[in-house]
């Protein structure tokens, strides 16, 4: 039987500040709504009530009807929902079994665990969604595209009547997109109540039935989504009409001095990689989950080591072996897991836009200059209009988009000498009022004659953004695109070249 999700009145207050404002909207069993909204209009809010991680400070959730309250997240599973967060909730030291079956092992009749048969009910749902992932496989090894269908599958085996899904193919490549739209159409032709957030279009309009608008922590309109279109929706989200994105975008063009140049980069997952970036330049790296642009980043920042070739800046060889050297040398990494990598989440807005520069702002005593410090803090957050009352605010109460922009503060701030910026997916579930402004601040970073290696899952973006594309497949470079042949079309010939031979080679890279 379908079953029917309701919020009614919901609010939310959190000091000096009104997260969610009196929201009103039913989803139905047998259909999937679409919750969509700019970063920061409530709709992690909002599941995290739903979920029983925290109260509604007003309004009532009914389940088919019936007024239920959850004080955790454990009343919420027994009430039939899950929730499956942007940010994973998985044990990384444990096996994918475990990590599906944690609440339930299985046991045999001396009370130990059952790992044959752990491993046996794993599979059958591992081979349910077509994937190539080993039940006794530990999490943390997995690549976060793996890692995240582990999450989704764990929503899965508990057959849940009400699912909500947040932003679930942020790490996902097009194949495990469709893998898990599949899943999403059976559960719903089995009844099932699904909550879609997403900030990608496409998405939205493929799975949807239905669309809810949050702005501002208030229901603005629920929409049927084959009676709508992205204008609208936009326009409704953002309270504007923000046009075509990218051709109002201010460029520049870029200068002939070289600030990188790889030659014959290798590292333990790249091989033999080559391109060179101009000051003022935005160089596109592109291809598919698994094609070595985020190992090449890691290479080139002293992450990851380098077993061959040369990287050149500014015509000088370096040999970066920690990140601190790469800084200082000028190259600055907003990487793909900007919270697991990228910020210290309970730490100041402050602490994170000054964290590489604080031996700097010590005098002559020990003690940071504090005034400096909140100077150039300030700074950062009126470049890039940072949401916050305050400095001092804590990075982990910040949405996503905001928290975006602390990094990029922190890279470009008066007191850095970023000479190349490197972003990986840095609009990686981002809402589009936000990504208009993000893509704005890298052409203006471009035009004062910042290099800049743009990496990104989404190709409209990088084909937009960039002055040209270097498409990557297994690890090695495959191929070079101006921007006068930067087609949709062109990128994924490229990066999908040779795809059935790799296949039937049984190998896979993983980022």
């Amino acid at each position: 039987m379908a079953k029917t999700l309701e919020f009614r009145g919901i609010g939310k207050s959190y000091p000096g500040v009104r997260a969610l404002d009196n929201v009103n909207f039913k989803a139905e069993g047998g259909k999937v709504l679409a919750l969509m909204g700019e970063n920061g209009a409530g709709k992690s809010t909002l599941l995290k009530i739903l979920n029983g991680d925290q109260p509604a400070t007003e309004g009532e959730i009914l389940v088919d009807g019936q007024v239920t309250a959850f004080h955790s997240p454990h009343d919420a599973q027994v009430a039939g929902i899950s929730v499956i967060y942007q940010e994973r909730q998985l044990m990384p030291s444990m096996s994918v079994m475990e990590n599906l079956f944690a609440d339930s092992l299985h046991t045999n009749k001396f009370g130990l665990v059952d790992r044959n048969l752990l491993y046996k009910d794993a599979l059958e749902i591992i081979n349910e969604f077509g994937l190539n992932i080993d039940p006794a496989a530990i999490v943390g090894h997995l690549s976060i595209a793996n890692q995240q269908m582990v999450e989704v599958m764990k929503a899965y085996r508990r057959n849940s009547d009400i699912i909500a899904y947040d932003e679930p193919t942020a790490p996902l490549s097009e194949k495990e997109i469709d893998l898990l739209f599949k899943v999403i159409e059976k559960q719903k032709a089995a009844g099932k109540a699904i909550i879609y957030v997403s900030h990608r279009m496409s998405e939205i309009f493929e799975i949807s039935d239905e669309i809810v608008v949050l702005k501002d922590g208030k229901h603005v309109g629920t929409l049927t989504t084959a009676a709508t279109n992205s204008a609208e929706l936009i326009k409704m989200m953002v309270g504007r009409d923000i046009g075509d994105t990218y051709s109002s975008l201010r460029r520049n063009t870029p200068q002939e001095e070289v600030v990188l140049e790889v030659k014959n980069l290798s590292s333990p997952k790249v091989h033999n990689v080559s391109f060179k970036i101009h000051k003022g330049e935005i160089l596109g790296l592109s291809g598919l989950v698994g094609a070595g642009r985020t190992e090449v980043a890691r290479a080139i920042f002293g992450v990851d080591p380098v077993t061959g070739g040369e990287i050149y800046l500014n015509g000088k060889k370096v040999e970066f072996r920690h990140p601190r050297e790469a800084i200082d040398a000028g190259i600055a990494l907003c990487p793909e897991d900007r919270k697991e990598e990228g910020l210290i989440m309970y730490r100041s807005i402050a602490d994170n836009i000054t964290m590489p520069v604080v031996s700097s702002l010590r005098k002559r005593s020990k003690f940071i200059d504090r005034g400096k410090a909140a100077e150039v803090a300030e700074k950062a957050v009126k470049t890039f209009d940072i949401k916050t009352p305050s400095i001092f605010k804590m990075v982990a109460e910040l949405s996503g988009g905001n928290q975006q922009k602390v990094i990029l503060g922190r890279w470009t701030n008066e007191m850095m000498q970023t000479r190349l910026l490197i972003l990986d997916e840095p609009t990686k579930g981002i809402d589009v009022g936000t990504k208009a402004e993000i893509y704005q601040k890298i052409c203006d970073l471009a035009s004062e004659g910042l290099a800049v290696l743009f990496i990104s899952s989404e190709l409209t973006e990088v084909i937009n953004l960039s002055d040209r594309i270097v498409v990557m497949r297994g690890g090695s470079v495959s191929g070079e695109l101006p921007r006068s042949e930067a087609t949709e079309e062109n990128v994924l010939t490229l990066a999908m070249a040779e795809e059935k031979h790799a296949a039937s080679s049984g190998k896979e890279a993983e980022e």
